[in-house]
């Protein structure tokens, strides 16, 4: 498994900071919340995973570069 550069991990924490709301693009996952989920940020680790509380109430982290997430501009 390859891990994202710091760089890019310092990026991906200040494009989601805690409390950032955000939409499901993409997640290859069986447990995945539905496409179009909302939720919040509660925090981008160390190896670039963006860890969310889903609007559904899972937790399920979104992996960088593979699962994709977008800000909710309007919510």
């Amino acid at each position: 498994m390859r891990f994202p550069s710091r760089d890019i991990v310092n990026a991906l924490k200040e494009l989601y900071p805690v409390g950032t709301r955000v939409e499901l693009g993409w997640m290859d996952d069986i447990h995945a919340p539905p496409q179009g989920t909302k939720g919040t940020v509660m925090f981008v680790d160390d190896i670039g995973t963006v860890h969310v509380h889903w609007d559904n109430g899972s937790t399920l982290g979104a992996a960088y570069p593979d699962d994709r997430i977008f800000k909710c501009f309007e919510d």
